[in-house]
């Protein structure tokens, strides 16, 4: 029977035979022949070492005693200095944190060698040519991606490491045009760009079948930008993967000194003398992990020596210094990035001992005594008051699109890509409503509660914790018994009063500015305050914003409680009982001419005062015909009881005179005629 390649689950190749040497012994089963094993590892994120060969040898060294053999990477220099050839620098050193690079001359470009092909293949790579196939395989071998440039085709053979000027592009080896922003970290000769730094390389600088100088490249290079570069092109390539988990900058010129040898081993060619080694933090001396024994007994619940924790780490490739009788600083080899903090080595050291050999153990402390969590408790407790005053809880993703904050007049959204963290939940909740407009007539009573994200110049966003919904609709379901109007501001405001009664807050009201609430009618608005802070906004949505969501045919309230400003009240000492009094009360009807300027709330407060008050409430607003300019006019119903007796109507009248002055010395407020 005759095979090819893909038959045989070889390879990809599907045309021709597989041809084996003529000293290939007849009758032998062709899975003994070929001898090979192929393990298929399934590797937890957090351990980048054993994305690579060395890292799993490490691993099954540490747990077998076996010393990992690396492989040679020696080789005669015999080209003219690397200097006199190339040019390197690095403009960023921020995103590039070392950059190497060596270079070969005179080399020959064609198929790789068999066993190098076999390997590639195996590890589900596909072959290329001699040199490419050796970058790849250097980084299945220690897990650093290399990349290699032709020389030749670079202007004025130099490599420049730097942030992508505006408007410039780059056809990436996929054959895809790139259209790239100042946030993208390029490789670039003297004028353009030859490769996305960490993620692809430019089709303007591809090895070819007549390539004869190669400049090889071995970078560490920002992890977060090359997750982002990755992310904006959707090019998660295998090098890409690798830079975004983070590789220690030792592991660059290691895996550079191997690939240079491979080069010239499978390709020929003179290798030039030295290699170019950007590295601005060499300097810095790497820091050491503390680990003590008691805090190893504290996690594991088990006594472990100091020499059975060092024999752990040794077996390891860890460096070792005892700095008390039972304390240890370890120096963490390269190729493991995962190993950071004390309990990482903690992990080891249970790890190579065996999690089975930890003893069964009864705590050996108290149960925790379970701390109250204030936001925790403030969530749900305004939820409850939310709903128990009518309003229904939604949940929507906190992305959001750039037009729905554009919609609702964000300014300065945080994000330059295509989804948004909200520095708003307002955007989602009119989405929702309406949406639900268009399918049924309401009424629609919404809120949602979660964090809202808001941009800080040069730092990570401040995030708030809000709630905040949105109103509209008829009051009730259609009928000839009550007035349906649609609901609007004064509906939304008793609403809020009734919610935040219920977590024992009496809210005061003042007119919002229109740079308070951008999204809101001007003039049908207030700030949401108590005990003199502010707390929260209430208002219209304005007009453009009913028309951006088409939501014109009838008003939207919209409201915004603060928690963070709601959680740092003065604390309550909770709800006062006040028992229901057998004696009746007695009520006046009181107008007052105050300036436009005087709250009704703060009139409010100022009648609320009085011990013999019961109830205040707010009945009309009159402004206009026989009131003086700048003048409003505010009528109120005022409720008078007493708990022991019932008032007569000279203690009313009394009252409401002292009253009067009072309203008068602290608001000028006077007595409609």
């Amino acid at each position: 029977m005759i095979c090819s390649e893909l038959e045989l689950g070889l390879g990809d190749a599907h045309e021709g035979i597989v041809v084996l040497p003529d000293d290939a012994p007849l009758g032998m089963p062709l899975d003994d022949y070929l001898g090979d094993t192929i393990l298929d590892l399934e590797i937890t994120p957090n351990r980048l070492d054993c994305f690579s060969i060395l890292g799993v040898a490490h691993e099954i060294g540490a747990l077998t005693g076996k010393k990992v053999r690396v492989p040679e990477s020696s080789y005669s220099e015999g080209g003219p200095p690397i200097t006199e050839e190339a040019n390197v620098s690095v403009a960023d050193p921020d995103l590039c944190h070392r950059y190497t690079a060596s270079l070969i001359q005179g080399l020959k470009i064609g198929p790789s060698p068999q066993w190098l092909q076999d390997r590639l293949t195996k590890a589900g790579l596909r072959p290329i040519s001699n040199v490419v196939d050796v970058t790849n395989y250097v980084m299945l071998e220690f897990n650093q991606p290399l990349h290699a440039f032709d020389l030749d085709k670079m202007r004025d053979k130099t490599v420049i490491v730097r942030r992508a000027a505006p408007g410039e592009t780059l056809e990436t080896l996929d054959g895809a045009p790139r259209e790239l922003n100042t946030e993208v970290l390029v490789i670039a000769d003297s004028r353009d760009p030859i490769g996305l730094g960490g993620v692809i390389g430019g089709a303007n600088s591809e090895i070819g079948a007549n390539t004869t100088s190669v400049l090889l490249e071995s970078a560490t290079f920002n992890s977060y930008n090359n997750r982002r570069t990755a992310d904006t092109f959707r090019l998660h390539t295998d090098a890409s993967q690798r830079f975004e988990k983070g590789l220690r900058p030792e592991l660059a010129p290691i895996a550079l000194r191997r690939a240079t040898q491979l080069i010239q081993q499978v390709a020929g060619g003179t290798i030039a003398q030295g290699i170019y080694d950007i590295y601005p933090d060499a300097d810095i001396p790497k820091p050491k992990v503390s680990l003590t024994l008691r805090r190893l007994k504290q996690i594991l619940g088990m006594d472990v020596t100091l020499e059975q924790v060092e024999d752990v780490f040794h077996s390891l490739e860890f460096e070792t210094e005892r700095t008390g009788d039972s304390s240890l600083a370890v120096a963490v080899p390269y190729w493991r990035s995962d190993v950071n903090i004390e309990e990482d080595l903690i992990e080891e050291v249970v790890r190579i001992i065996g999690y089975d050999n930890v003893p069964t153990t009864m705590l050996s402390t108290p149960i925790p005594h379970q701390q109250s969590a204030p936001m925790t408790e403030l969530r749900w407790r305004v939820k409850e008051s939310l709903a128990t005053a009518g309003l229904q809880e939604t949940i929507s993703y906190p992305l959001v699109s750039l037009e729905d904050l554009e919609k609702v007049k964000v300014a300065n959204p945080m994000s330059t890509e295509s989804d948004y963290l909200r520095p708003t939940l307002l955007a989602s909740l009119l989405n929702t409503l309406s949406y639900n407009e268009g399918h049924n007539e309401g009424p629609f009573r919404f809120f949602e509660q979660g964090r809202a994200f808001l941009p800080r110049p040069n730092q990570l966003p401040d995030e708030r914790e809000v709630a905040t919904g949105v109103v509209s609709g008829l009051r009730s379901e259609p009928s000839w018994l009550v007035d349906n109007g649609p609901l609007d501001f004064y509906d939304v405001k008793g609403m809020l009063s009734s919610a935040l009664a219920y977590l024992g807050l009496t809210p005061s009201w003042e007119t919002a500015t229109a740079e308070e609430g951008p999204a809101l009618h001007p003039g049908r608005s207030a700030r949401i305050m108590c005990s003199g802070s502010q707390i929260g906004i209430l208002g219209e949505l304005h007009p453009t914003v009913l028309e951006r969501f088409d939501l014109t045919h009838r008003p939207v309230t919209v409201f915004e409680i603060y928690l963070d400003n709601l959680l740092a009240l003065p604390a309550r000492s909770g709800r006062n009982f006040r028992s229901l009094t057998r004696y009746p009360s007695a009520n006046r009807d009181v107008a007052l001419v105050v300036g436009d300027d005087v709250p009704a709330g703060k009139v409010q407060e100022i009648l609320n005062r009085h011990r013999l008050v019961d109830r205040v409430e707010l009945f009309d607003v009159y402004a206009g015909e026989n009131l003086e300019p700048g003048t409003k006019s505010l009528a109120f119903h005022v409720y008078f009881q007493a708990a022991d007796r019932t008032l007569t109507a000279e203690e009313v009248s009394r009252t409401l005179e002292g009253l009067l002055r009072t309203l008068q010395r602290d608001v000028g407020a006077t007595l409609r005629e």
